[in-house]
């Protein structure tokens, strides 16, 4: 998870939202991401989608067997399918997201019945560093939108 939280690290650096992911297999790190939707004016460039597309060029293909996924912050629906499509088989979150996460908070995609994969999830691992993280992000954004406001849009 350190390493997910120094991609997350990256995100913010770029003024992106700090969420970070690597996939590991076998002991070893074979992918990593951070947040580039606004870098790459790309809506599925989420840290999860970034390390699982570098994670199947480096396997020569689309199922990633015996891998983990550790991500910063619960993957948003987008992401969960793409968990599930790409069977990985662990995935460990930092932080959960009341409001978007569909690993647990809004839906839990891959633990769904129906859907011909299964995903082992295991939440809350530096969970306050994590939460912390994108806490600060957001309270240093709407104070920069508060100042960036004239004095009478903010009254």
């Amino acid at each position: 998870m350190r390493e997910a939280l120094a991609e997350a690290e990256k995100a913010g650096a770029l003024g992106e939202v700090p969420v970070g992911a690597v996939i590991v297999q076998d002991g070893q790190v074979i992918a990593r991401g951070h947040n580039r939707t606004e870098t790459d004016r790309d809506p599925t460039a989420h840290a999860e989608m970034i390390a699982i597309r570098q994670a199947a060029e480096k396997l020569g293909g689309w199922r990633l067997p015996r891998c983990t996924m550790y991500v910063t912050l619960e993957p948003c629906s987008m992401c969960a399918g793409a968990i599930v499509w790409s069977r990985i088989d662990r995935l460990v979150i930092g932080t959960m997201d009341p409001k978007a996460g569909a690993c647990g908070s809004v839906f839990n995609i891959p633990q769904e019945q129906r859907l011909n994969h299964y995903t082992e999830i295991e939440t809350g691992l530096l969970a306050e560093e994590c939460a912390g993280l994108l806490k600060a992000f957001f309270r240093e954004r709407r104070k920069q939108n508060n100042t960036d406001k004239s004095e009478d849009e903010r009254e």
